[in-house]
């Protein structure tokens, strides 16, 4: 077990690090959002089953030859009201301080899960006030506002607001390309896809990783919208939408445009080819893999 501690140590160093920080410089994943995005996915589970588990499969080592054998072990002495000899001060240290960084963890994901919630119901009601249903759109509201903003509020009350100044300033057909970009946040949860990254930024700010790896994730999940987009309108027409509603949208919402808007909107005009069938398989074998190898870790 000493060694399957020192194997998810370095993996999941290596994860959060070089790793994360190749990956959001990789060029390829323009051509296949949704791969990239599992791929980040897969990143962020394993690193944090890797860092996590070094320190309880280490701590735990001496009592087992696994770790469910090594749990049974301390729970049935535990339950015999004994102390096992071998449960150094060394490992309970090892042990005691990955149980904390998973539960810190833990915490600040469910607290800034819940911050989110209550600041998403907030805006809503001030929606339910301000804006006005689209009839020309359900689900739609807008603002009486002349600056051009659009975005959404995702959850299970889910609102799509544009402003006054989004209907002035664009064409009928760009309307309909924005709100097929926010509707794809909606439906796909891209504020779920966000939020592990987030939390394990706040958890470790000083992992540099971490940092590139919030980044990639936003500007992969604009690009998915722009896909969806795209594919229900023109490509001019989504580009000019782009460029007229440029700006960002309140704090609690999740923003449609993000600071890479000229990058997204040269990758809409260059068309770029999906990746060949082939390789789009791999990338998500790529994904399952990097789940798989920790998790043998842990349990075998």
């Amino acid at each position: 077990m000493a060694l399957a501690a020192l194997g998810l140590l370095v993996l999941g160093v290596v994860l959060a690090e070089p790793v994360s920080r190749a990956f959001a410089r990789a060029r390829w994943t323009r051509r296949d959002p949704v791969g990239a995005l599992l791929v980040w996915q897969a990143i962020g589970l394993a690193g944090g089953l890797s860092l996590v588990g070094c320190g309880i499969v280490y701590g735990l080592s001496p009592l087992g030859s696994s770790l469910p054998d090594a749990v049974g072990t301390l729970v049935r002495e535990w339950n015999d009201g004994r102390w096992p000899d071998r449960f150094d001060a060394l490992h309970v240290i090892a042990f005691a301080a990955s149980v904390v960084v998973g539960g810190r963890l833990l915490w600040v994901l469910s607290t800034m899960y819940w911050r989110t919630v209550r600041a998403r119901r907030r805006h809503r009601d001030l929606l339910d006030v301000l804006a006005t249903p689209w009839p020309d759109s359900p689900g739609t509201r807008v603002l009486d506002h002349p600056q051009p903003v659009a975005y959404c509020l995702p959850g299970r009350s889910s609102r799509l607001v544009v402003s006054a100044g989004v209907l002035e300033a664009l064409e009928p057909e760009e309307v309909w390309a924005v709100l097929a970009h926010e509707r794809s946040h909606l439906r796909e949860r891209h504020d779920l896809v966000v939020l592990p990254f987030v939390a394990w930024g706040a958890t470790a700010p000083f992992v540099r990783g971490m940092e590139c790896a919030q980044v990639a994730v936003a500007e992969l999940i604009e690009m998915r919208a722009d896909d969806v987009a795209a594919c229900k309108s023109e490509p001019h027409e989504l580009v000019g939408a782009l460029k007229t509603v440029g700006g960002s949208a309140p704090a609690a919402a999740l923003s449609s445009f993000t600071d890479a808007l000229e990058a997204r909107i040269e990758r809409i005009s260059a068309h770029p080819s999906p990746l060949p069938l082939v390789a789009r398989a791999g990338v998500r074998l790529v994904a399952v893999a990097l789940v798989a190898v920790p998790t043998v870790l842990l349990l075998l």
